[in-house]
């Protein structure tokens, strides 16, 4: 991983590709390059380091018309110009790029390519030169490229260029995201639609272990055995410009101020003319039946599904489990009688995820995707899916996805409770606009935050969240947010753990921050940060209006009590990104980390 970008037309190649790198710059990579293909053979440029390196290093008078062109976050070898792509055959015939994690490449290395001297230390240079050696059997590049591909165990999206075809991209994949974008005169391959909306807004789906054949004016679908596949095109409905800064420094913070509009856009197309909840029915009805709801995500998303959890329970009355996809997949719990699976993701395409979506398939239980990306991986696989309708979230930190996947989770547990007669003591679609009014004016004290940031996490090297109930979730998701973007080491605990071991760490100056928005347990929590204060701790404390003290640090405007999370992490998010300002970190892109996890 982490992103492609390929295009054949009759235009020079070099800035669609440098330009698309770019826009997929916020997945999170370490090396990136190109190879382009003109009659004078294939032009491969590749560094380790930004786009920008990349640039200046093109010689701007090579024209080519077909090129693919690669950001690579690594996996197999560390960050280095040899490990990155595109990766080239012994002979130089053929140019690779690859996304994903071939699982199997030692058993093909041996088995295949014990005559071959190996220039990097990627399973991504093993494709390549497989190819190779089926070609030197076969004489047939679709035969050797239809074989290479049955040969790999794992995740991949492929594009390859043939030094003696022009005329041609061979592209395929199996279990990450690849698309072939279509215009006129000439035809892209993307792992993500928003690195080509410039040039196009109509996209052909590719399911896994498919070939395409990607030329200048038409693209053919066919399976591994060769099989001709007809699907419609789909356009997809983004505005380029939302996938531009503006006038923010950072996606980031524009993510967070976009909080406000986004939950009023989630009310907006899950209420109908009379101003009710709309929902599918047949969700609806699937979720109603349900004797046990699980909900699978990894990350932010995870953070997201605690929190769904407790208003699911609280609404619908219906029991909820949430686990994590990665651990979900290897060590699947005992399953009730009437399980309902909810995957929740952003991208609609976290490998983890989609290897319990198969399991829970192939079990015949109902599942519903809740994600940002219509047509996404998840999204096709599931029964269901309810989407977010966030925008593009450009930041690797996730915001306004967190808070979206919240509030649909609201409005789901709502319309379910209506399905079973449940009653219920508020209107929640005007709930969810007084807490996008709340969110809105905490947005706009951003020098608030911002000096308390200062105060707190300046020169500390750890700091902690504590909570309790649904504040602890939130601590949970505010603790990722700092270090995953300041790099200073943070956790989330619910505030009655810290006296069973984790007290032990706090010293003078450790940063506590408290949230306290739920009633129950405001004075337990309160007691809390007496004890890491009197253990010369560095405390914040961010309560809800009605359960403030005098000396709060920071008083949220009231909400619904489920809803707090919405309002309550919005201090958290700007906490962090004023730290890792402050710290010179590069808040976009945080180092080691991608946007979509597309490989397990």
């Amino acid at each position: 991983m982490c992103g492609i970008v390929g295009y054949i037309g009759v235009n020079d190649t070099k800035d669609v590709l440098l330009t698309g790198l770019e826009k997929l710059e916020y997945r999170g990579y370490d090396s990136a390059g190109i190879a382009t293909l003109n009659q004078e053979g294939v032009h491969l440029v590749k560094v380790n380091g930004r786009i920008a390196e990349l640039r200046e290093k093109i010689d701007p008078t090579i024209r080519a018309t077909i090129g693919i062109g690669h950001t690579r976050w690594a996996t197999h070898g560390k960050p280095s110009v040899s490990n990155s792509h595109p990766h080239q055959s012994v002979s130089g015939r053929f140019t690779l790029v690859h996304n994903g994690v071939i699982e199997n490449y030692d058993e093909i290395r041996e088995h295949y390519l014990n005559h071959v001297t190996l220039k990097s230390e990627t399973d991504t240079e093993i494709i390549v030169q497989l190819i190779e050696v089926l070609f030197d059997q076969t004489q047939d590049v679709l035969a050797a490229f239809s074989q290479a591909m049955e040969l790999l165990t794992g995740s991949y999206a492929i594009a390859l260029l043939d030094q003696e075809n022009p005329d041609l991209i061979y592209v395929a994949k199996n279990k990450s995201p690849l698309l072939v974008g279509l215009g006129e005169n000439f035809n892209l391959v993307t792992s993500d639609a928003i690195a080509t909306l410039k040039e196009t807004d109509t996209y052909l789906e590719i399911e896994d272990q498919e070939i395409v054949l990607v030329e200048r004016n038409q693209v053919m679908i066919q399976t591994l055995n060769g099989t001709v596949v007809e699907r419609d095109p789909y356009v997809v409905e983004i505005d380029a410009g939302e996938t531009e800064k503006g006038t923010y420094d950072h996606f980031m913070l524009k993510e967070i101020d976009q909080q406000p509009l986004m939950i009023r856009k989630i009310i907006q197309e899950y209420q109908d003319h009379t101003g009710k909840i709309k929902l599918d029915d047949h969700i609806r009805e699937a979720m109603a039946e349900a004797d046990r709801i699980y909900m699978i995500a990894a990350g932010t998303s995870y953070h997201a599904g605690l929190i769904g959890k407790q208003i699911i329970e609280k609404i619908a009355h219906i029991p909820v489990e949430v686990h994590i996809a990665s651990e979900f997949s290897y060590q699947m719990p005992l399953l009730s009688e009437k399980p309902f699976f909810i995957y929740i993701s952003q991208s609609g395409e976290t490998a983890d995820s989609r290897a319990v979506l198969v399991q829970t398939k192939a079990l015949g239980h109902p599942a519903l995707t809740l994600t940002n990306v219509s047509g996404s991986t998840l999204s096709r696989e599931a029964d269901f899916t309810l989407l977010l309708h966030a925008g593009p979230e450009i930041a690797v930190a996730s915001t306004k996805a967190y808070t979206a996947q919240i509030a649909v989770l609201a409005i789901l547990s709502i319309d379910v409770a209506n399905q079973l007669g449940l009653p219920l003591d508020f209107d929640p679609l005007k709930e969810l606009a007084v807490a996008a009014s709340v969110m809105e004016s905490l947005i706009d004290q951003k020098d608030m935050f911002k000096g308390m940031a200062t105060d707190l996490f300046q020169t500390t090297r750890n700091a902690f969240f504590i909570g309790r109930n649904l504040d602890f979730s939130v601590a949970q998701e505010a603790a990722l947010k700092l270090k995953e973007i300041s790099y200073i080491q943070a956790e989330g605990f619910a505030g009655g753990e810290l006296k069973h071991g984790t007290i032990a760490l706090i010293e003078k100056g450790t940063p506590v921050i408290a949230l306290s928005t739920q009633e129950n347990v405001n004075l337990l929590i309160r007691g809390n940060i007496q004890e890491v204060l009197a253990r010369g701790a560095k405390t914040a404390m961010i309560s809800m209006s009605g359960l403030e003290k005098e000396h709060d640090t920071f008083v949220i405007p009231q909400v619904h009590p489920l809803l707090t999370p919405l309002v309550s992490v919005v201090p958290m998010q700007l906490l962090a990104y004023y730290a890792a300002l402050q710290r010179g970190c590069d808040v976009d892109k945080p180092r080691n980390l991608a946007k979509s996890v597309t490989v397990e």
